[in-house]
């Protein structure tokens, strides 16, 4: 792998992981269609863990005080305190978020199945389509006022299916999980706060099992792609940054259904493309 081809696929990362297009979609497309190389098992978890990380900077004050009323709770359940109002905002948004995760529970067991999906550019081009008409869809919706006070825990647990059903190549997750917040009235802002600040336990869960496996089948990081792994994880986590804060200004202002069109244009393509056999991957 070369260092263009590591910062290409550092940037497709930070752009398709938060934006409304499907991130696993669109790598599946192009390397069907333009015969990028495989990257390596490795290098692809550590994208992901890159841009974890640019969730964390976005929401760093979120996360800190999430962590701080998880382990007040424990202090809290001890010394038998109990709260006559509402107990904390960041306590309650970390029900919500263990609830909204339980669905992926669901997806475990036919999770190879579901990846699958993926080898089929033709069923991709057909999922980014229907992202397509979810984006749409999602704009038509008249403003919520839930917040992390007022959603219920049916609410989040919808989002997580929503979450669970994103697993399919050529769903976006943000797109989906977003979608269905504004659904069950959700404020556009709290519905793209809960979407990225849920992802985190999912990402970080999957990205600690793979590293393991990784490190366990290749002894290791070899030292000479140590260079090449920064630079795409530094693109794809500076690059998932600014991808963060543009879904949070287009949803704030009734714009996330501009994404919808993208979608229908590039699964359209796509989908002509493979149905005239046309591909620029090199010949076997």
């Amino acid at each position: 792998m070369s260092y263009f081809m590591s910062a290409v696929l550092g940037f497709v990362q930070g752009v398709a992981e938060f934006l409304p297009i499907s991130s696993s979609g669109h790598l599946t497309l192009f390397q069907h269609f333009f015969g990028l190389p495989e990257t390596d098992q490795l290098f692809n978890v550590l994208l992901h863990f890159a841009t974890l990380l640019a969730v964390c900077v976005v929401y760093w004050r979120d996360i800190w005080e999430m962590i701080v009323e998880f382990f007040c709770f424990f202090g809290d359940l001890f010394s038998r305190r109990n709260y006559r109002g509402n107990p904390p905002e960041a306590r309650r948004m970390v029900l919500l978020i263990i609830v909204g995760t339980l669905p992926l529970f669901l997806v475990l067991p036919i999770k190879d199945e579901v990846e699958a999906f993926g080898n089929n550019p033709v069923f991709v081009c057909c999922a980014l389509l229907v992202t397509g008409c979810i984006l749409f869809l999602s704009d038509q919706m008249a403003r919520g006022h839930k917040t992390v006070r007022s959603a219920t825990l049916l609410d989040v647990l919808l989002v997580g299916v929503a979450q669970g059903c994103a697993t399919i190549p050529g769903l976006s997750r943000s797109g989906c999980t977003i979608s269905m917040g504004m659904v069950r009235g959700f404020d556009r802002s709290f519905a793209v706060r809960y979407s990225f600040l849920m992802s985190l336990p999912a990402v970080l869960g999957a990205t600690l099992l793979e590293v393991l496996d990784v490190m366990k089948l290749e002894g290791g990081i070899p030292a000479e792609n140590l260079p090449k792994y920064l630079l795409g994880m530094v693109i794809a986590a500076v690059v998932g940054y600014f991808s963060i804060k543009l879904v949070n200004l287009l949803a704030s202002k009734g714009r996330f259904g501009a994404f919808a069109f993208y979608c229908w244009i590039a699964g359209v393509l796509f989908l002509l493309l493979n149905l005239m056999g046309w591909t620029m991957a090199p010949a076997a």
